[in-house]
C-alpha cells in the first residue's frame, strides 16, 4: 500500500481527551450567535427585574414583621432530636452540589475521550446541560458570597438576642453571612436549572428547594427573609446562566418572542436527538 493511501492514524486518548476539554470551554466562551438573542436579553432583563423587585420588597416586608417572632418559635439551636434535619440541609450546600456536579463533568469527559460518533456526541450533549447545571450553581453562590460580604447580617442570636437588624457590612466571618442564605440560593439556583432542562421535574425539584430552606430555618441558621432572598438570587443567577446558554445556542433554543426553551434531552428518553448536537437550529 502506497503511502498516500494510508490512513491517518487516529489520535491517542490523551489527543482525544484534551480535544474534548477544549471544546467544552471553547463553546462556552465562543461569541453569541443566535439570531433572537436580543429579544431573550429583553425578556431576561424584565423578569429579573420584576422578580428582583417583587422580592427584596417580600424580603422587606420580613424583615419587619416576622423575622424576629420566626425564630423565637423554633426549637433551641443545637437541639440533639434534630439530627436528622442536619443532615438533609447538607443537600442543599453548595460545595457537595458542585463537587458532585464537577466530578460527574469529569467522569464524562474521560468516558468520552474514548467514544466516537454517536455515543461521543450524546456524552457531550449531556455534558453541555451537565455544564449549564454546574455554572448556575456556581454563579449563583459567587453573587452571594459577595452580597453577604457587603451586607454583613448577624446570623440569629448573634450577640445574644434575637435582632433582625443587626448588620455589620464588611465584616466577613460566618457569624455575619446569614444574607442570603448560601442554601438556599445554591437549591433554588439547582431547582430552576433542572427544571429550565428538564419541565416534568418541576415539581420534585422546587419541593427539594423547599425543603431545604425549611431546614435553615429549623436549625435557626438564618432568617426568613435571609432563605427569600436567597431563592432570589439563586433564580436569577440562573435564569442568566441560562441566557448565556442559549445565546450561543447550547441547550437551548429562542422561540420568536424571546422565550428560552430547552432543547431534547436525554431524560425525555430520546437520547438519539441529542446525537445532533447540543445547539440550537
Amino acid at each position: 500500500m502506497s503511502a498516500l493511501s494510508r490512513p491517518a492514524p487516529r489520535p491517542g486518548y490523551p489527543a482525544q481527551l484534551l480535544a474534548v476539554s477544549r471544546r467544552a470551554l471553547a463553546q462556552l466562551l465562543r461569541t453569541p450567535s443566535h439570531s433572537r438573542r436580543a429579544e431573550a436579553a429583553r425578556k431576561l432583563a424584565r423578569h429579573s427585574l420584576w422578580l428582583s423587585a417583587a422580592g427584596a420588597a417580600l424580603v422587606i416586608v420580613l424583615m419587619v414583621a416576622f423575622d424576629q417572632t420566626e425564630i423565637q418559635l423554633m426549637p433551641a439551636r443545637g437541639t440533639p432530636s434534630l439530627w436528622p434535619i442536619r443532615i438533609l440541609t447538607d443537600f442543599g450546600k453548595d460545595e457537595y452540589l458542585l463537587i458532585a456536579l464537577g466530578a460527574a463533568l469529569v467522569v464524562l469527559a474521560l468516558v468520552a475521550a474514548g467514544l466516537h460518533g454517536t455515543r461521543r456526541a450524546l456524552l457531550l450533549g449531556l455534558g453541555t446541560r451537565l455544564q449549564f447545571v454546574f455554572l448556575s450553581i456556581a454563579v449563583s453562590a459567587f453573587v452571594a458570597e459577595i452580597l453577604k460580604y457587603v451586607i454583613g447580617r448577624g446570623r440569629p442570636f448573634v450577640g445574644g438576642k434575637p435582632n433582625p437588624f443587626n448588620f455589620v457590612p464588611f465584616e466577613g466571618s460566618g457569624a455575619y453571612a446569614s444574607l442570603p442564605s448560601g442554601h438556599a440560593v445554591a437549591a433554588f439556583a439547582l431547582a430552576f436549572a433542572v427544571s429550565a432542562l428538564w419541565p416534568r421535574l418541576r415539581v420534585f425539584m422546587f419541593t427539594y428547594a423547599i425543603v431545604i430552606l425549611l431546614t435553615r430555618l429549623v436549625l435557626v441558621a438564618h432568617h426568613p427573609s435571609d432563605v427569600v432572598a436567597g431563592a432570589l438570587v439563586g433564580m436569577v443567577g440562573a435564569m442568566a446562566v441560562r441566557y448565556w446558554f442559549a445565546a450561543r445556542r447550547l441547550g437551548f433554543a429562542i422561540r420568536a418572542d424571546g422565550t428560552i426553551v430547552p432543547l431534547p434531552g436525554a431524560v425525555s428518553g430520546r437520547l438519539k436527538r441529542v446525537a445532533h448536537g447540543a445547539s440550537a437550529p
